[in-house]
């Protein structure tokens, strides 16, 4: 880690260190916003202390981070096009980096103050946007080009459509568990706020069963935003680093000799699928008697390309550390090349299970030079996240445990918010797609609280939807604005 401020005058050290802070001081607002998702329904059915419930969220961020893997975490990088992050000055990098942080940090601390649950990652997201697009205006250059539109479509997707998934399973859950346990005389509980749980029965905790069932849920919430959202935290650390720093962290100089050896072996059965393939188009649409061929050898002309192009990069090169920058940044640039055709390739109709299985693992190898992160930058995102995991949580407890439902939640209905919250976060984890964990476990509380029918709360509904509807404008606007004011500053 102090290799990172060896490369670099005392100014520019100190700018890496202030950047490295504003990414963990981001990553711990994030804890403490998105703590009341995993702690509220325990401590409002009375299932644990608040205290050892926010410990005990803290615990479980900290592993989600560390064992989340990386794939949300390059989802994020790549929302802004490779040539704006690769191609850009230093000043232009420290600008951008600052203008982002600046821009999420504010909205989050703002959303928190006023105890709205709002998302964290639509800000992060709207924060790239915004520097995306303003750059494209200083510079001149195309606003089409200026964001990686495919994957900003899925990102979009994924945080419009995860939150309707969240009321609608966890709405589905508590309807089978009122329909199955209404009247059995073992679980009837279930259905029992903690206030009726005490008056009928004279105890404050839950039934021991349900009591576990609730912490379960909880630790699965606590596990899965720290996968999440921590790996968008680390995401966001390599997006400074290779901003600032490209020298050092365009790809991943500490891979040893057999992890590269397995990518050039990659590369040569990837040039040996295409070519065949290529082979096999041809002669397809020569049987067809079709009008010209070249149009079905140029579909793949480009990525074989590539792939020699890494070959010949690669070749007797047994260290990363041997390249040059220049190098490294055509390594980078080749190897997300490839990977994007391969992405084209598996979409496409013709292709049979098989050959997809081929496909997606040989893009994560060849991937894993440049998808990569530090040990140290993933504990300290761990320790950023469940550290701020631990305070000032209480602000948005009170939002989701109060505010939402027009009465007192009962058991089942925070359970079956948490059961949707942890498997929906986790798979969304496991697939690589960026999601709002505030905004599916309000839904899901909100989805128990129409089906059980206790009402939910119109103006808490009306302010949540509110700040959700506009965290991205803001965050857009924000970190424009400031990456514009900053050009002229640093």
């Amino acid at each position: 880690m102090l290799d990172l401020f060896s490369y670099s005058d005392l100014n520019h050290s100190l700018l890496v260190f202030l950047a490295l802070f504003f990414v963990l001081f981001y990553e711990a607002i994030n804890g403490f916003h998105d703590t009341a998702n995993a702690v509220s329904t325990l401590i409002y059915t009375r299932a644990m202390s608040a205290n050892i419930a926010v410990i005990m969220s803290g615990i479980f961020n900290f592993l989600g981070v560390l064992l989340g893997g990386l794939t949300v975490a390059y989802a994020i990088v790549h929302l802004l096009p490779n040539d704006l992050l690769l191609n850009t000055t230093s000043k232009n990098a420290l600008a951008m980096v600052f203008s982002m942080l600046l821009a999420a940090i504010i909205w989050n601390l703002s959303t928190w103050y006023f105890c709205l649950p709002a998302s964290s990652s639509h800000s992060l997201i709207g924060a790239i946007i915004g520097i995306g697009l303003t750059n494209a205006i200083v510079t001149g250059s195309s606003l089409v080009n200026a964001l990686n539109v495919p994957k900003m479509t899925n990102v979009f997707l994924s945080l419009i459509f995860s939150p309707i998934i969240g009321l609608i399973v966890a709405g589905s859950l508590i309807f089978l568990l009122r329909y199955y346990l209404n009247n059995n005389k073992n679980f009837y509980r279930i259905h029992m706020t903690p206030l009726e749980r005490e008056k009928i029965d004279g105890k404050k905790t839950p039934p021991f069963l349900i009591r576990i069932a609730l912490i379960l849920s909880s630790i699965g919430v606590s596990y899965a935003h720290g996968a999440n959202d921590g790996q968008k935290g680390i995401g966001l650390i390599m997006l400074v680093l290779i901003g600032i720093l490209p020298n050092s962290f365009l790809v991943n100089l500490n891979a040893n000799k057999y992890e590269i050896k397995y990518t050039k072996n990659t590369l040569n059965n990837l040039e040996k699928y295409y070519l065949e393939h290529t082979t096999h188009k041809l002669n397809i649409a020569k049987n067809k008697n079709a009008i010209n061929n070249s149009i079905v050898n140029y579909q793949f002309y480009d990525a074989i390309k590539n792939i020699q192009n890494t070959k010949l990069l690669l070749e007797n090169v047994s260290d990363y550390n041997v390249l040059n920058i220049q190098k490294r940044f055509q390594l980078r640039h080749f190897l997300l090349s490839i990977s994007d055709f391969i992405d084209k390739t598996v979409n496409s109709s013709d292709v049979n299970s098989k050959d997809k299985y081929f496909l997606i693992t040989s893009k994560k190898m060849i991937l894993k030079t440049i998808e990569y992160a530090p040990m140290w930058i993933i504990l300290i995102i761990a320790l950023s996240l469940s550290i701020g995991t631990m305070i000032g949580w209480k602000r948005i407890v009170i939002t989701i445990g109060e505010k939402i439902g027009k009465r007192r939640m009962t058991y089942a209905q925070a359970m079956s918010a948490q059961i949707t919250a942890s498997f929906s976060i986790g798979i969304a984890s496991y697939t690589g797609i960026p999601v709002s964990t505030t905004h599916i476990l309000s839904s899901s509380v909100a989805g128990t609280m129409l089906i059980d029918g206790g009402g939910i709360q119109i103006k808490t509904i009306n302010n949540i939807a509110l700040a959700w509807i506009l965290t991205l404008p803001v965050s857009i606007f924000l970190s424009g604005f400031l990456y514009w004011i900053t050009l002229f500053i640093i």
